[in-house]
């Protein structure tokens, strides 16, 4: 696999969704057998980078997640978001 020099964690130009919408032409790349094997092979190694890459910014963005919950008394707290386990 070739490395780009960028980490998981950087955000591609036009962002998170730009990502998400190559992400699925590579699927759809993946999924038609007219595709070159050369092809699928660099496109398929392209979506495992990606994938990656948008976890990592997924991670990034949870970690920054602060939630708005109601105490027992009915007023708002600010908390960090916890996952749900």
């Amino acid at each position: 696999m070739v490395n780009t020099g960028e980490n998981e964690n950087t955000v591609r130009p036009g962002g998170f969704e730009a990502g998400l919408a190559r992400l699925q032409e590579i699927v759809l790349l993946l999924e038609n057998e007219n595709t070159p094997i050369e092809e699928a092979l660099r496109v398929f190694e392209e979506g495992v980078r990606l994938s990656k890459e948008l976890g990592g910014q997924l991670d990034n963005i949870r970690q920054k997640i602060d939630i708005l919950k109601k105490d027992a008394e009915g007023s708002l707290q600010l908390r960090p978001f916890e996952e749900e386990k």
